[in-house]
């Protein structure tokens, strides 16, 4: 069995609808109850940036202090993470820079977001997400991305990095400024990061695929087929280094192309994820909305007992609303299922009945006004 990451204090300051909270949590699993717009999903977001990024509904920074507070928002929360005990401070102060947060681990300044991969993994699943599959290209790369990171703390500073290198590349065209020295320089750093993105990707697919495969009947939810596409398709056995050099031969060849274009129209960055309703063998985005959800659902769950396998430790589950369109014997094989992956999860829903199968695996608490009691 996997080790347990458990966060056993939230304290809020100045985020969303919480003046201030505090919430103490015993280790068991988490579910929330209350009305539409009590504060339910604001206390999962809250738990989601103790992660890299920016949470689990991607707002801005400047969105996230309460209205008529301090200007800015604070979340400290006590983890018994994958280094032991941890203190998590995040946010940031009121005034003009609502550009980034800061991050303190035991009181010290961190160097990035990323030292919170060191002491706990998180994965979401929100009511936003169930157009995942009909969506954009764009959300699909999001979310595989989050996958990758939660086997592969690397992955988040290549991405970001080839985004940054991406970034002067446009620059330079659109100024005009073709020098072919300065963008070989530029185009090779991209080559490297954007190949190394890639097979990242496609190593986790493979790793994701075998385990889904391995577990396949014995799930009341749908299991996915998947597949990177438009990017080096089907190319990822051949030597890295042989497709570092086609990348930076193919963007050296489309400068002028790009240029006109006013972006880069090859790379990672275009690449999208293919799924399939693997039972039925039929493609995601034509299933119906039932069978996208629970296909889903079955996705994440899978990659969060890929993620223990991994890691050793169980991810944090976040998991908006996720009763409410199933079922009571299909809510209660989903309990089941999280609660056999050895972590802690957190639950949203409006009414506590649909929990009931939870009965002590879980604490309950209710949301009221930006309060919270259980």
């Amino acid at each position: 069995m996997p080790e347990k990451i458990a966060i056993t204090r939230l304290k809020l300051t100045d985020f969303r609808n919480y003046a201030e909270a505090s919430v103490a949590f015993d280790g068991r699993h988490v579910v929330l109850t209350g009305e539409n717009g009590a504060g339910k999903t604001n206390l999962m977001e809250a738990v989601s940036f103790l992660s890299p990024g920016r949470g689990l509904r991607r707002a801005a920074y400047g969105d996230l202090p309460r209205a008529h507070g301090s200007g800015g928002f604070t979340i400290f929360a006590d983890v018994d993470g994958m280094e032991g005990e941890v203190k998590v401070g995040t946010g940031m102060t009121g005034g003009e820079d609502i550009a980034s947060r800061q991050l303190r681990i035991n009181g010290t300044q961190a160097k990035s977001m990323d030292e919170l991969l060191d002491h706990v993994r998180l994965l979401w699943l929100t009511p936003a997400m169930d157009g995942l599959f009909t969506g954009a290209a764009g959300d699909r790369r999001r979310f595989l991305d989050r996958l990758v990171l939660s086997i592969d703390p690397a992955h988040g500073r290549r991405a970001s990095d080839f985004e940054r290198a991406m970034r002067s590349r446009n620059k330079l065209l659109s100024d005009g400024r073709v020098d072919p020295s300065w963008l070989s320089g530029i185009e090779q750093q991209m080559a490297s990061l954007g190949i190394a993105m890639m097979l990242a990707r496609h190593e986790m697919l493979g790793l994701l695929a075998k385990l889904i495969e391995e577990t396949a009947g014995g799930s009341p939810f749908p299991s996915a087929t998947l597949m990177l596409s438009g990017f080096f398709d089907g190319e990822y056995h051949r030597p890295a280094i042989d497709l570092e050099d086609d990348y930076a031969d193919m963007l050296a060849r489309g400068r002028y192309r790009d240029q006109a274009a006013g972006r880069t129209l090859e790379g990672p960055h275009r690449a999208d994820l293919l799924v399939r309703h693997r039972e039925k063998d039929m493609e995601a985005e034509r299933c119906s909305t039932g069978e996208q959800k629970a296909l889903l659902v079955g996705l994440i769950l899978a990659h969060a007992r890929l993620a223990a396998n991994m890691t050793g430790f169980a991810p944090i589950l976040l998991l908006d609303e996720i009763a409410a369109h199933l079922d009571e014997g299909r809510r209660a094989a989903l309990f089941d299922l999280i609660d056999n992956l050895g972590g802690q999860a957190f639950m949203t829903g409006t009414d506590r009945a649909m929990f009931s199968a939870l009965a002590d695996r879980a604490q309950f608490f209710t949301v009221a006004n930006g309060a919270v009691s259980e």
